[in-house]
């Protein structure tokens, strides 16, 4: 038994099969008579202070500002070393996933408008189709086995990890408010510190993570989201050592977070933030214009993007198709692009934080609504196609 549950977690599926048991148990919470205990654990004020300093918060903030910068910061971990060493290390690698990534944010990004144009709230939401979730697109596709060519998940790959580096942008562009000058110039500061640590080649990982928590309290004192913190300080990590024989403080520090990223904190934010009602006048909201949007954005102008501009960019010979990879099978992958998850969901959160419940709960039944059929049509799509006819490309 162990033995199978230790096979199971090795399995790619598993941190998306994780997730979504949690976010299962979330809604069964939430529809139950145990919605009360949910929001009351949600709510628990949790506060730490160091004289005159301090953060107190609900539950699902640390949650959403603390775990989740624990997130990016293994995000920023694996952009920095898929674009020194990677998938993403030369011009040619590049080209076709990140102009795949761009008409996956982009046509997104513009369907959810399209729809919401004349409610100026709901368009701060504009950015929560964008996302694509790559845990569980890349669960979805390794269920298919041999159906899919490695090259496929490679390029999947690469596109999600440039997704999250424009979400991240997005995110301190669009969704930062109230700035506080003193707290990012000590951010500042901070990062400086960083950046000298890798300078001068400090290899222990010791004095990153104390100079990165300051950096984290800074950045959530400044009203620029927490999260971002993480990217920074993954940046900073050194990714060599100049000893072939010696592993990096940048593989060390994403080998010891990945586990624990997929399997506790993704698990735990998907709990904390997919309780939907699911009674029926809370299904009838599902036609209104921004659960309308985030499906539209997810499902449809998720594929239209990431197909048709990988579509354009063959046609006119600027790249070609993944090895072994056909249209059909692209087109599957664009389809699973449109699971949105778990940047959605955290999108979503910042978008409407400030306006109260009923945006909240209408834009997660909308992602939860798109990410399903995302991930329904794309795995039909890719089941059904030819595993071994050549790539239309060539």
């Amino acid at each position: 038994m162990i033995e199978k549950i230790k096979h199971f977690l090795h399995k790619e599926s598993a941190s998306g099969v994780i997730m979504v048991l949690a976010a299962i148990f979330a809604l069964i919470c939430v529809n139950s008579p145990l919605s009360y205990f949910y929001d009351q654990l949600l709510s628990v004020k949790l506060a730490v202070t160091i004289g005159e300093l301090g953060i107190d918060k609900p539950l699902l903030l640390w949650i959403n500002d603390g775990l989740m910068a624990i997130f990016f910061l293994v995000v920023g971990l694996e952009v920095k070393r898929e674009f020194l060493s990677g998938e993403l290390s030369s011009p040619s690698k590049v080209l076709l996933p990140a102009v795949a990534a761009v008409g996956g944010m982009v046509v997104p990004a513009a369907v959810y408008a399209l729809m919401n144009y004349q409610d100026p709230l709901a368009l701060q939401g504009w950015a929560i189709p964008a996302a694509t979730d790559i845990a569980f697109a890349l669960g979805v596709l390794s269920l298919l086995g041999k159906r899919v060519p490695p090259s496929l998940k490679i390029f999947l790959m690469a596109l999600a990890i440039i997704d999250d580096l424009g979400a991240i942008i997005i995110i301190a562009l669009f969704y930062s408010s109230d700035l506080s000058v003193e707290s990012i110039i000590g951010a500042s500061i901070c990062l400086v510190i960083l950046i000298l640590l890798n300078r001068y080649k400090v290899l222990r990982l010791g004095p990153y993570m104390v100079v990165g928590t300051i950096m984290w309290i800074c950045v959530l004192k400044s009203g620029v989201h927490a999260t971002l913190a993480g990217v920074l300080i993954a940046f900073t990590i050194p990714l060599r050592t100049g000893d072939h024989t010696v592993l990096s403080p940048l593989h060390k520090l994403e080998t010891g977070l990945h586990g624990w990223v997929a399997f506790a904190i993704l698990p735990i934010f998907a709990f904390a933030n997919a309780g939907v009602g699911l009674s029926v006048d809370d299904l009838k909201s599902v036609t209104d214009s921004i659960p309308l949007g985030v499906i539209g954005g997810l499902f449809i102008g998720k594929q239209l993007g990431v197909f048709g501009f990988t579509w354009l960019l063959v046609k006119l010979g600027l790249a070609s198709l993944p090895s072994h990879a056909t249209w059909r099978q692209l087109y599957g992958v664009a389809l699973l692009c449109g699971i949105g998850f778990t940047m959605s969901l955290f999108i979503g959160s910042l978008a409407f934080e400030q306006l109260g419940s009923d945006y909240l709960m209408t834009d997660r039944i909308g992602i939860l609504f798109g990410s399903l059929l995302s991930g329904i049509a794309g795995y039909l799509v890719l089941k059904g196609a030819p595993s071994n006819q050549k790539s239309l490309a060539n």
